[in-house]
């Protein structure tokens, strides 16, 4: 069932009408039958403009308006009486969000801190690992900036050495990817630092099998799960990770500046906050949060919006983005004028697929899409790969895909 965090000490905004119009949500979205009618409503709820059909889900997420509404209850609230809701009245609301996201991942909520994206946790990591001259840092040529930065900048001046392991574009398995990183460790490898689902086309690395066979080099491994938290189910204990970083404003479709960070309790004991104020002794997780004053109706509508997820249920919405997935490639696999730069098996990818339009290139077709057909997506040109990168979120129909492929179809000529 949906509900505001808390939603008792929120007296001096009336919620009611809100908490109603979450139950008649609940009600609708419960009771129906699972078919494109049913996606279609979703995508009703989501405040995209007019005729725009958007695939950049992977570069930033759209709020529902169930979330937008309560975010800006929340706000109301705040500032109906600031002291009070800033310095402990959300005590208990914040620490619902927490659980939430604990029981998202399946982990104790004592592992989970909320941030404010995947950059942050990225710094919080790098910037705490006490490594030394010569040790080794190893990253998948296929991190983001902001993965790779953080490491450059707080341990390369050190002389650490930040040693990339290049990915093939299309593996044929797990344990190609896998086999990459266990060539690539040396006596010296002290951390392996690697994006989930990368930024570029969308390929899955298999973590929990990256992660084991580094453990038994006694190398941690920090995860940049921008792109993969809210696009399929994680257990993080069985992902068997150290660190999880993620931005909760892509696929979790929370208010934008919102993140959730992992640590396995072990692994906390080695991590230093990136932010100092009263508090910051504490032993808990939350010593990684404590900015004093922060956003805090962004932090309860990333509640709002975990509560939303759960009115869909998480197999759904997996099976959703999948189904989507084979629906797209499917459309386009049959013709020399496309190629896909994004592996196939369902196991090396998901919601992101790059596709390049053979004979044109990414920022070309990018454009004309823009201009001509309303369709937002993102062009990328690193790795070869001059494709399209297309995110498939719950709130795109298949019409949006007819649309989107008869599109490109024309550009193709």
């Amino acid at each position: 069932m949906i509900g505001l965090a808390g939603a008792a000490v929120l007296s001096p905004v009336d919620l009611k009408a809100m908490e109603e119009e979450g139950l008649s949500l609940f009600s609708q979205l419960s009771k129906k039958e699972i078919d494109e009618k049913y996606w279609e409503e979703i995508k009703s709820n989501f405040i995209l403009a007019d005729g725009l059909r958007y695939f950049n889900n992977g570069s930033l997420g759209t709020c529902p308006d169930y979330v937008v509404k309560a975010t800006n209850k929340f706000r109301q609230t705040l500032d109906s009486f600031p002291s009070k809701y800033m310095w402990g009245g959300w005590i208990d609301n914040k620490e619902e969000v927490r659980k939430k996201a604990a029981e998202m991942f399946s982990v104790s909520k004592e592992n989970i801190a909320l941030i404010h994206n995947t950059t942050e946790g990225m710094n919080l990591i790098a910037s705490s690992m006490d490594l030394k001259d010569d040790d080794e840092v190893l990253l998948s040529n296929h991190e983001h900036s902001s993965a790779r930065i953080p490491w450059k900048y707080w341990q390369e001046s050190k002389g650490v050495k930040l040693v990339d392991v290049d990915l093939p574009i299309l593996p044929e398995s797990k344990e190609e990817i896998v086999d990459k990183f266990r060539q690539a460790i040396t006596p010296k490898t002290r951390v392996i630092s690697i994006v989930h689902v990368t930024n570029t086309n969308g390929m899955i690395l298999p973590v929990k099998e990256i992660s084991e066979m580094a453990h038994e080099h006694n190398v941690l491994v920090a995860v940049d799960g921008a792109q993969s938290m809210g696009m399929f189910k994680i257990d993080l204990d069985d992902l068997a990770c150290d660190f999880f970083t993620s931005s909760s404003h892509k696929w979790l479709f929370s208010p934008k500046g919102m993140g959730i960070f992992y640590a396995r309790r072990e692994a906390q004991t080695l991590l230093k906050p990136l932010i100092v104020c009263r508090g910051y002794h504490t032993k808990t997780i939350r010593r990684f949060e404590n900015y004093n004053t922060r956003n805090l109706p962004e932090l309860l509508g990333l509640g709002a919006a975990l509560d939303y997820r759960d009115l869909i249920g998480q197999n759904r919405i997996e099976n959703r983005v999948y189904e989507l997935k084979k629906y797209f490639r499917s459309q386009l696999s049959n013709t020399k004028k496309f190629k896909f730069k994004t592996p196939e098996g369902d196991d090396l990818s998901a919601g992101i697929q790059t596709v390049e339009v053979i004979g044109r290139t990414s920022r070309e077709v990018k454009n004309k899409l823009s201009k001509e057909y309303q369709i937002d997506c993102r062009p990328m040109s690193s790795h070869g790969l001059n494709g399209l990168r297309i995110s498939l979120a719950i709130f795109t129909t298949k019409a949006d895909v007819d649309y989107l492929v008869k599109a490109l179809k024309k550009i193709a000529g």
